[in-house]
């Protein structure tokens, strides 16, 4: 079902956070969903099963632009990208099930919780890495394991899209980071993985969610731009230790934002 909503003046700052959240969500291979619903529920106290879907709705000009960019910049595994489409579609659609079914409070709360675990894995991860970079070895996954990785990893992602609006991008990026390609090709895979698993869950809300149309236009009128930006900054990027030093700011942000999601209420 779709709803517009009547224009309050805080809407005015959606889309400076809608670029944000669109350049650095192409950056670093999301939707950027994983920020719009705490806008949408903490700030705009949008009732969370709606701001599931209008977050899912609005992260989809994201993940198509992005696509498009990294796509011209051959930065796409399409073979490793299918791996984990196949099962992050059938995860989307029980995603969206569990969202009609659970009381807002329960998807607030488990959104915080996701976000604090997601948090913590970042920070761990990242002190892995550092101490592999010394005299790392290059292997290639076996083909049986690879597909292994694609299809639970996939079905993951396509979980948390479903269920909490957000990109999902973490189980994607883990588990494409564990097949060891190269970083470019593993942000540019991983938009595209985005964008199908974001695509069939709209389809899936959309039978019994509302979408509100006025947030999704204000959200998108800057993401849309940032997306753009995102995969020809990367470009210019070097890829260094300042990788690991955002990890952990965005690791803080999202432990923030888990606890808030605990925290707060309607």
């Amino acid at each position: 079902m779709i709803e517009f909503s009547e224009i309050q003046n805080i809407y005015f700052i959606l889309p400076i956070l809608g670029f944000i959240i669109g350049l650095f969500g192409t950056m670093v291979g999301g939707g950027g969903g994983f920020f719009f619903l705490p806008i949408l529920t903490l700030l705009l106290k949008v009732p969370a099963q709606t701001a599931v879907i209008t977050s899912l709705a609005a992260t989809l000009p994201i993940c198509i632009v992005g696509s498009l960019g990294h796509y011209s910049k051959n930065n796409i595994d399409f073979k490793v990208a299918v791996l984990f489409m196949v099962t992050g579609i059938i995860g989307a659609f029980i995603g969206a099930e569990i969202t009609n079914r659970i009381s807002d409070l329960a998807l607030k709360t488990a959104f915080g919780v996701y976000s604090i675990l997601i948090a913590l894995n970042m920070v761990f991860s990242a002190g892995r890495k550092n101490v592999e970079r010394e005299g790392e070895k290059t292997r290639i996954s076996p083909r049986s394991l690879k597909t292994f990785k694609g299809s639970f990893f996939g079905m993951a992602a396509g979980l948390i899209t479903g269920t909490f609006g957000t990109s999902g991008t973490a189980p994607v990026l883990a588990g494409l980071f564990s097949m060891k390609i190269p970083f470019r090709m593993v942000i540019g895979t991983s938009l595209l993985v985005v964008l199908v698993n974001t695509f069939f869950a709209v389809g899936a809300h959309f039978i019994v969610g509302k979408i509100d149309l006025t947030l999704v236009i204000f959200l998108t009128a800057g993401s849309t731009i940032g997306a753009i930006l995102g995969p020809r900054l990367l470009v210019k990027i070097q890829i260094d230790k300042s990788e690991n030093k955002a990890k952990y700011a965005y690791a803080i942000i999202m432990v923030a934002i888990g606890i808030l999601m605990i925290l707060g209420r309607n």
